[in-house]
């Protein structure tokens, strides 16, 4: 069982298709059983990074995987500027110390390389934190995006709404994205 719903899913695979780099090394954080990339994308790598080892060996698309709990510990385990682009696909409102994962979500991507947050209204209640329930998903963006101004050095964040049209209802898809600040410092 998935999280969204197909028309949601739909939605997200469109938009990855547009801003996801082709063949590039990209990191899915607090991945699981599905990434909701699109089988067409040709990713030269897709790590996915969560807590639960057999449900990412049950993923598909994922290349690789590591096992790790952002909430424990939010410094990833990779090198500095591996990744081209990195996701985090409706799972955010369950990290609870985002400022020091943005922070170092930068690091492990390339220059000029975007992290892309997506969102829906749907969440386990019991797990999500507090501010995140009490938000609606406008303010819910602009949550997301005071975690891209707080937690590192980024440009170019955008709050899109995704939400697939139609007759039917469907669930909401938002993204939040930034790109990495190209500093000559580095």
């Amino acid at each position: 069982m998935v999280h969204i719903d197909d028309a949601a899913i739909t939605a997200i695979r469109r938009y990855f298709v547009k801003n996801l780099p082709r063949s590039g090394v990209i990191l899915d954080l607090m991945s699981s059983w599905r990434s909701h990339m699109p089988d067409d994308l040709g990713t030269a790598r897709l790590t996915g990074m969560g807590l639960n080892s057999t449900e990412m060996r049950e993923n598909p698309q994922l290349s690789e995987y590591a096992v790790h709990d952002l909430n424990a510990c939010p410094a990833l385990p990779f090198a500095d500027g591996v990744f081209d682009a990195a996701v985090v696909t409706v799972s955010i409102q369950y990290m609870t110390r985002p400022a020091e994962v943005f922070e170092d979500v930068w690091r492990v991507l390339a220059k000029g390389g975007r992290f892309h947050v997506i969102y829906s209204n749907r969440m386990f209640p019991t797990k999500a934190i507090a501010v995140w329930r009490a938000l609606d998903d406008r303010w819910r963006g602009q949550l997301v995006a005071s975690y891209f101004t707080s937690g590192g050095r980024w440009e170019d964040i955008t709050i899109l709404n995704i939400s697939p049209s139609g007759p039917a209802y469907s669930d909401p898809v938002y993204v939040v994205s930034g790109r990495k600040t190209v500093d000559v410092l580095q």
